[in-house]
């Protein structure tokens, strides 16, 4: 026992020993652990299983997804040609107000207007339908051109269509339309000057009338009195108009605001029916007194 005890002793004491304990801790600290994998049965039987997706669900929403974007893309288009067409619509008129009257090829139009990047499809909905059947172009030969109203080609123009809406009873010209098919519109109405006369509507698009000057003369103030006492106050415009057209005198209409016409509303059902309450008192039929027709007379 001593010399074990004088062993250990000996063995806690002596430093070479410590520092290779020491050493070999610090190897095994640095060197890595490997673990053993699993057998290959233990790793099948613990592997998570995926879960199973929905064939029919994802199949739908793909479908539903598909047809949505179908649907804005036919919108898009759709969008798209109409905006083009009106682009056009627009230049033309314009051009035509500026002057240029000459007819002009699709691809001219297009050059023009910078939308050459449209599809054949799209060009060629426009060559056989849009353009052909819109009502503002007019289509010559393969060339398009705008289609005014009224086309007038300078001021002279101008004075004889409102001479003869004048003689026919047609009363005036709306000045949008005069300005839609006269080239340089504003210059020509300057230049008649006091040949124009101007009329603004309640709604307050201004109407061009014909001045003719040979009916300003002097009128005698017997018939002026005459003229005012006729009453018309009572008369409404409806009663005026029928008037006026049996006496073979044409109104106008076409370029006045349209009437809004009431609404009639339905006529109720003469007399209220008479409602028929269910008795549930069968069995005292010999008992209770009807009192729904007032209080019966004393028997």
């Amino acid at each position: 026992m001593r010399r074990l005890s004088e062993n250990r002793n000996s063995v806690r004491m002596d430093p070479a020993l410590l520092r290779e304990r020491e050493l070999f801790k610090k190897r095994a600290l640095s060197t890595p652990a490997v673990e053993k994998r699993q057998a290959a049965s233990d790793s099948g039987s613990h592997k998570k299983k995926k879960p199973k997706v929905d064939k029919e669900s994802s199949s739908g929403s793909k479908h539903s997804a598909e047809s949505s974007n179908g649907n804005f893309n036919i919108k898009a288009s759709s969008g798209y040609k109409f905006g083009c067409l009106a682009k056009i619509v627009n230049y033309m008129k314009t051009r035509h107000q500026n002057g240029d009257t000459h007819f002009l090829t699709l691809d001219e139009i297009l050059d023009e207007t910078k939308l050459l990047d449209i599809s054949m499809k799209q060009k060629q909905w426009l060559m056989t339908e849009a353009l052909v059947n819109n009502p503002k172009i007019d289509v010559r030969d393969g060339t398009y051109g705008f289609k005014p109203k009224y086309n007038l080609k300078d001021k002279k123009a101008l004075l004889r269509l409102l001479d003869k809406h004048d003689q026919l009873g047609l009363g005036g010209v709306l000045l949008d339309d005069v300005e839609e098919g006269l080239p340089n519109s504003a210059k020509a109405i300057k230049a008649l000057g006091d040949q124009i006369i101007f009329v603004t509507r309640p709604d307050k698009k201004k109407i061009l009338f014909y001045n003719d000057k040979h009916c300003q003369f002097a009128v005698d103030e017997e018939f002026q009195k005459l003229w005012r006492s006729v009453p018309v106050d009572s008369m409404d415009e409806e009663k005026i108009e029928e008037y006026l057209k049996k006496q073979g005198i044409s109104s106008m209409q076409e370029t006045g605001p349209k009437k809004v016409l009431p609404v009639q509303k339905r006529k109720k059902q003469g007399g209220q029916r008479k409602r028929h309450f269910k008795t549930h008192n069968n069995h005292l039929a010999g008992v209770l007194e009807d009192y729904s027709d007032g209080v019966p007379a004393k028997k």
